[in-house]
């Protein structure tokens, strides 16, 4: 069940040694893929790294002992074409430091940046981080630098929404990164939440 503000989310749990571990969020993109695309269940993964396991809690390095909680997925499109899914983040870019950027995050993390401090991969949202096409190079450094502690926001430059879905589009064609995998490029992402989509051993 979609976790709601205030209320426990997850329960204590070992994960049990015939469970798959994973250690990296494509992986988990991976696994949430080849069951969606086999119209079958997600069936429950150990976590052991990765920006949502960070998220969730898990400390990294090893094998996941810690809880069991349920997670939501991403559906996403390109221009579009058929779907796919990601677990962590989607990132929709030319270049960093100049021209249009997204990130529509479901975990908060996105490698050393804490890009969407508020972001819960289980609320039935995910937080959608705009970048004005018009901001520079260097305000956009200093933001790069201030997301390694949360604290890049507000800006006058950059927009967060929570959101189930979004539907973006750019002025020209971006390329657009799922879980840290190219996935190609597009003038238009829509990503769709899909809650309580599997759970997650961490």
């Amino acid at each position: 069940m979609t976790v709601r503000k205030g209320e426990p989310w997850g329960q204590p749990a070992v994960c049990p040694d015939d469970v798959r571990v994973v250690s990296q969020d494509r992986q988990i993109r991976d696994w949430i893929v080849w069951h969606r695309t086999r119209d079958q269940p997600i069936r429950d993964l150990g976590v052991a790294d990765g920006d949502l396991a960070r998220t969730c809690g898990g400390v990294g390095g090893g094998r996941p002992c810690s809880a069991l909680v349920s997670v939501d997925a991403m559906r996403v499109s390109l221009d579009d074409g058929e779907p796919t899914w990601g677990a962590a983040h989607v990132i929709a870019r030319r270049e960093w430091l100049r021209g249009d950027l997204a990130m529509v995050m479901n975990a908060q993390f996105y490698g050393a940046y804490d890009v969407a401090p508020r972001s819960h991969p289980n609320d039935g949202k995910v937080d959608v981080l705009r970048v004005d096409a018009d901001m520079g190079p260097r305000e956009r450094f200093q933001a790069r630098q201030r997301a390694r502690t949360g604290s890049h926001l507000p800006h006058r430059h950059l927009t967060m929404r929570s959101m189930d879905s979004c539907d973006l589009h750019f002025e020209r064609p971006v390329v657009v990164w799922i879980d840290g995998v190219r996935q190609g490029t597009a003038r238009h992402l829509e990503v769709t939440v899909e809650p309580d989509a599997y759970s997650i051993y961490v």
